[in-house]
């Protein structure tokens, strides 16, 4: 029995828009057809110009196909390799005879060959991409076909897809519009924008290194290669995000993979608010946001991160449109203080105290027996980094906060001693971290995203025609991210090197802002 190969991603239409699929290797087999045409010619002329057969050296292949003509215009792939061999010849003109010794003479003699083996032997398809277009169609999400080469049509025909795709982008569109070939992104963005996507929204599924950089220098949403030569580490190292050996290994659904993903592949929340208003539509929206790192950027002291009034206005706004929470890490009349917006529900110190509106009367305390042991471990943990310069202690209700931003590289791993010398003495505390702190917390099975779930089901707002919305720039707001994989949307905030649960990502609070600002009038977002 055939073992059914591992999934390793899921194109879903709430993320992404098109695909863009290059043709020869990832759609139809016509790379070997392309590599035995290419060989014939260039040996050919190769042979010509040795004096002797000693002087002779063949074409490969293996290494001169894939390097220097493989994903490349035709007239760039003549140029490329005569290059590498320190030969040097007009451009001469596309009208030149084939044959002629001039690049375009050469690459004419190489297309001559190419349609006559098409014609011959006709071309095959790789099945597996063929179900995947299949798959994406019901799903309204674009299919483009991308070729270097001006013979796309002649391939499309004889492989009878001419219709499998809704857009086109070849050889002949590279001429007429002056496009640069790959590695640069021109072909790729000229197809997005055929589409109707912005790069952020497309998939660009590639084989050959040439695209696969392209790809990543256009700054598409997902760069998928097809490694069917074992060139695994070297197609990551080009850009590729996501490495398969066969597209029966994409999925397509309407929901979103339960894998994190690094946060520079996942979309831009700002450049796809209209994928996120249809999740939004005929629903109401919960927002929940995050305050440092989220609201206000982070800084080298807790009480230097204040509040914009232009931040306050943008949440104060999306308040009187539809349910907000902040959940920080901060004690809840801290960030209360803070933020100081009447109507919204605070959850400080990570979820453990929670409180609403005073009209609302929701108020929660997760852990209150924990707070002697809090009051000792404070104090033995005081004691220890005391002679680290620049680590500093923030003692809220339900935690203490060891920050060590401020102290001197190198001394990190002391902070981190001190906090697990701390904990041996305390097996009622667990140790969590976050960007540049360490968090002492009681050990129990709470977090931001099962205080999360507590407000919603608290409030009658669990139902399927709720969309809760979370915002957060830190590891702790992964948990909440978890929770949403399924029935939300999780938004992470920054550009750090590490992977996230969210679903799409904003860069910085100024974007966040923005966000919010066109939140309050997207589709769905009924006045509550």
């Amino acid at each position: 029995m055939t073992k059914e190969p591992e999934k390793a991603l899921t194109l879903s239409p709430l993320i992404y828009r098109a695909v863009l699929f290059d043709l020869d290797g990832v759609v139809t087999k016509t790379a070997k057809v392309h590599a035995r045409a290419w060989k014939k010619m260039f040996d050919s002329y190769l042979r010509r110009r040795s004096s002797s057969q000693d002087d002779f050296k063949p074409f490969d292949i293996q290494s001169d196909y894939e390097i220097f003509v493989d994903g490349k215009p035709r007239y760039d792939g003549v140029k490329s390799f005569l290059g590498s061999r320190n030969i040097d010849l007009p451009y001469g003109s596309p009208d030149d005879e084939p044959g002629k010794e001039t690049v375009c003479g050469l690459g004419n003699a190489k297309n001559r060959l190419f349609l006559e083996e098409l014609r011959k032997n006709g071309v095959e398809v790789y099945a597996s991409t063929i179900r995947l277009i299949e798959k994406l169609r019901p799903h309204e999400i674009y299919t483009a076909v991308i070729s270097s080469s001006k013979n796309c049509e002649h391939v499309l025909e004889a492989a009878n897809l001419t219709r499998m795709f809704d857009v086109k982008v070849d050889g002949k569109d590279v001429e007429e519009k002056g496009l640069k070939g790959k590695p640069a992104p021109d072909i790729f963005l000229e197809a997005a924008l055929r589409c109707g996507v912005v790069p952020e929204q497309a998939v660009v599924m590639e084989d050959a290194l040439s695209g696969v950089q392209a790809g990543k220098k256009g700054g598409f949403g997902c760069v998928v290669a097809v490694d069917r030569k074992g060139h695994a580490q070297a197609l990551k190292d080009n850009g590729a995000d996501v490495v398969v050996t066969d597209l029966s290994q994409i999925e397509v659904s309407n929901e979103q993979p339960l894998a994190g993903r690094p946060i520079q592949t996942l979309p831009p929340a700002l450049s796809s608010l209209e994928g996120i208003e249809i999740l939004l539509k005929s629903k109401k929206p919960a927002v929940f946001l995050d305050y440092d790192g989220t609201l206000t950027p982070i800084v080298s002291k807790p009480d230097m991160a204040v509040l914009s009034d232009e931040m306050r206005r943008a949440v104060k706004s999306l308040a009187g449109r539809c349910f907000v929470a902040v959940i920080s890490g901060r004690d809840l009349q801290d960030v209360r203080n803070l933020v100081k917006i009447d109507g919204l529900y605070y959850a400080g110190s990570h979820g453990f105290d929670i409180s609403g509106p005073k009209k609302k009367r929701l108020e929660y305390q997760k852990g209150k027996e924990f707070l002697s042991v809090l009051d000792d471990a404070e104090k033995g943990v005081r004691s220890r980094v005391k002679n680290i310069r620049g680590a500093q202690i923030e003692r809220k209700k339900f935690s203490i906060a060891v920050h060590y931003r401020n102290v001197k590289r190198g001394e990190e791993p002391d902070v981190e001693k001190a906090v697990d010398e701390t904990l041996r003495k305390y097996t009622e505390l667990r140790k969590s971290s976050g960007k540049k702190v360490f968090e002492i917390q009681p050990r129990i099975d709470w977090d931001k995203g099962k205080a999360l779930m507590w407000i919603l089901e608290s409030l009658g707002m669990d139902g399927d025609d709720v969309f809760p919305v979370y915002i957060g720039d830190d590891i702790t707001d992964e948990d909440a991210f978890a929770v949403l994989e399924n029935r939300g949307l999780g938004i992470v905030v920054g550009e750090e090197q590490r992977s996230t649960l969210a679903r799409f990502r904003l860069k910085n609070p100024a974007e966040v802002k923005i966000f919010l600002d066109k939140l309050v009038y997207a589709e769905g977002g009924a006045e509550k």
